[in-house]
């Protein structure tokens, strides 16, 4: 059956003849000209099955490449089931306040704790406000109390490699495996962190890109100097700010009243789902006042929450399911083909 537009012909007891040139066959009648029409309407069903079939069959095939694959060459992400830091020991959704010998204390809350992840889902802008208490500041302006808000995805493991070109030909040659870094790490701040924080206190509690916790995992028979993995290091961040995984606005909270803060934080779409940690830090001059702790939680829902839970659950189950369901979608296209066709 010839499926190109302008070669369908009706069927009859009339007799035909082929062209000298053989490429078209008309029917030697005057209404074979009529015959020579766009195709009926069971055939453009019928092609369209055919091309919904089709692809059908090759997201399929990409859904399975791609769990196949895993992520790319250059930052290999291995997630593991870890609560965030900082609130290992604490119950979903439980706040936690800290106060360090200060009458200040801060109180925070995010305007959602639960954000829903469906097909549709393109990202999302959170909330995070707060109060201090004891406050000893006249006016927003005042400038006495500084704020530091970090929300970090689930820790994980990521594999940085580094590519040379051997014989005209780029390979990966050395490769560090980093533990425990955020998926997700985002972080503003009234002012940029050097003018209100010293890089010890920085560094014990984790605040900004140069203190960012990543552990390097490294053997004694390859051992690499902290100078030598800073190529490495530098490379995740790279990768993850222009994912947009890894952000950090040195003006992007403010005090809105003498005693209340707001701050907007963007999560893309492509932001890991899990619990985030949000962490808010009260500095005043240079000295760590108080710190408030709450979780966030990125989760499926709908129909792709029963597809994530059943391709992790049952993976092998799940495999055979979408290969057959293609193939049963192959098969009904070409039934309906070949009854358009009689």
């Amino acid at each position: 059956m010839n499926l190109w537009p302008g070669s369908y012909r009706r069927r009859s007891g009339r007799a035909s003849s082929r062209d000298p040139t053989g490429s078209i066959e008309q029917v030697a009648s005057g209404r074979g000209q009529e015959a020579l029409t766009q195709p009926t309407v069971r055939t453009r069903l019928a092609t369209t099955a055919i091309v919904v079939a089709n692809a059908v069959r090759v997201a399929l095939c990409l859904a399975l490449i791609g769990l196949a694959a895993g992520l790319p060459a250059d930052a290999q992400q291995t997630r593991r089931n870890r609560n965030p830091p900082g609130l290992r020991d604490v119950p979903t959704g439980q706040p936690v306040v800290r106060s360090f010998a200060s009458d200040e204390t801060v109180y925070a809350d995010i305007s959602t704790r639960t954000v829903p992840v469906t097909s549709s889902f393109s990202g999302t802008e959170i909330v995070v406000f707060g109060a201090v208490d004891h406050n000893r500041q006249k006016s927003a302006e005042a400038g006495i109390y500084d704020v530091a808000i970090m929300v970090e995805g689930a820790p994980a493991s990521i594999v940085s490699r580094r590519k040379s070109q051997i014989g005209g030909i780029w390979l990966n040659t050395e490769a560090v495996t980093f533990d425990a870094v955020p998926s997700f790490y985002a972080l503003v701040s009234t002012r940029p962190l050097a003018d209100f924080a010293s890089n010890e206190l920085l560094q014990e509690n984790d605040i900004g890109f140069a203190h960012l916790r990543m552990i390097p995992r490294q053997s004694p028979a390859n051992w690499l100097t902290a100078a030598e993995i800073e190529p490495f290091r530098d490379a995740i961040l790279r990768i993850k700010t222009r994912e947009r995984l890894y952000l950090q606005n040195g003006f992007g909270a403010s005090f809105i009243a003498p005693n209340l803060f707001r701050a907007s934080i963007v999560l893309p779409a492509n932001a890991p789902v899990g619990l985030f940690d949000t962490r808010v830090f009260l500095f005043r001059e240079g000295r760590l006042l108080s710190q408030y702790s709450v979780r966030l939680n990125l989760q499926r829902e709908g129909f792709e929450r029963l597809t994530y839970a059943f391709a992790n659950g049952q993976p092998l189950l799940y495999g055979v399911t979408t290969v057959a369901t293609a193939l049963l979608l192959g098969l009904a296209a070409s039934a309906l083909v070949r009854r358009a066709g009689s």
